[in-house]
Order: C-alpha cells, then structure tokens, then sequence
C-alpha cells in the first residue's frame, strides 16, 4: 500500500479517525448515575503515590465510606503503585457532589496532606487557575459496561494487573492484597464493600 497515493491517504486518515471516534465513544471521563463502569484514575504523571500501603489504604476508607452510605456499589478494583481500577456503579450524590467527584477530591486531599507531613509534595505542584497541586490526572476514564462478557473481561484484566506487563507484585493474583481477586476466588470480602458483579448480569 502506497501512502503517498492520495486516495490511500484518505482512506488511512477515514480509519484513523474511526478508530479515535470509536475509541472516545466508549471511553468517557465522566458517570451517570446508575450504570456499571470500568474506571481508571491514575497519579499525577504516573508517580508512584501509591506504593505505600498507607496510601493505598486511604483509598479503601473512601470506597468503605462511600458504600456504606449506599453512595457507590464496588464490584472489583485493584490499587496498583501509580493508579487504581475499579469495577463500580455511582447509586446517589453525595449532597450537591457525584460520589466520583466525592472519592477524587477525599483522596486527593489526604494523600497530600501525607506529602506535605513528609515535604515530599513540591513533584505534584501544577500552575493551574485556583489549583496549586495535582494527585489525580485530570479526566478518569471510564467505560460503561452492559453485558457480562465484557464485564468479566474486565474484570479479569483488574485482577490480572499486578502480574502483567512490567508489575510483579505477588506470586499470583489471589496473592496481591490490595485487590478483590480473592472475594471472587473464596467469597471472602476483607473489605467490607465489595458485591459480586456476576448477580448483576444474571439476575442471580
């Protein structure tokens, strides 16, 4: 193929901007209440905020908060050292604020707290209009999920992620803690928030 032939530009310009359009109608940065998402937050360029247990650990009391008020319902997630996945439903708000927006800023603002203790936070100082720190990347992703082949793709790819790719952070899936790979294994929740995703798509 000769892409210098206009006519096979064209065309390899058509599929690129499919592709892209394909890609930013099913990966969003904002929920609806109600629906079932696989959402990814990730740190501030990628820094590792959440190697410490103690960091991911603030996470987990948000997502404990948040479920016990019946804010949010927590299916699946994994913290991993730079970002964290989650397999969650938004129910409610949480006064006039999304419970998304709730666990963002609740975090966000402990974990900082946490950097300035330690006079570590100047790496996640941004210049932006009323905003002098960034722990979140701006625009989680989300992506809607309505059937329970894709659910369970998902799913699989969270508990996965600490043995893919460059992570090696337990001997297996089950291993890594902070994770919900063991509940979907024994049906044990150590945490406290998690419901089963696969009651949601068989009725069950």
């Amino acid at each position: 193929m000769d892409s210098n032939d206009p006519q096979v530009a064209a065309a390899m310009v058509r599929v690129s901007t499919n592709h892209f359009k394909s890609l930013m109608e099913t990966r969003i940065s904002y929920t609806e209440l109600g629906k079932i998402y696989f959402w990814t937050a990730t740190i501030h360029k990628w820094y590792h905020l959440l190697e410490k247990n103690e960091n991911k650990r603030i996470l987990l009391d948000s997502l404990k908060f948040l479920s016990d008020k019946g804010l949010v319902t927590v299916y699946a997630f994994v913290i991993m050292p730079n970002h964290i996945h989650l397999i969650w439903q938004p129910n409610k708000l949480n006064g006039k604020e999304s419970p998304v927006g709730s666990f963002l800023k609740f975090t966000a603002h402990k974990l900082l707290t946490q950097l300035k203790n330690e006079n570590k936070d100047s790496r996640y100082l941004v210049d932006i209009v009323n905003k002098k720190h960034e722990i979140w990347q701006r625009d989680p992703l989300a992506t809607e999920l309505f059937s329970f082949a894709v659910a369970k793709q998902k799913l699989n790819y969270v508990h996965y992620n600490p043995n893919s790719g460059k992570w090696n952070l337990a001997k297996d899936d089950i291993s890594y803690e902070f994770s919900s790979a063991r509940f979907y294994d024994t049906g044990i929740d150590d945490f406290g928030f998690l419901k089963d995703l696969g009651c949601v798509f068989t009725g069950n």
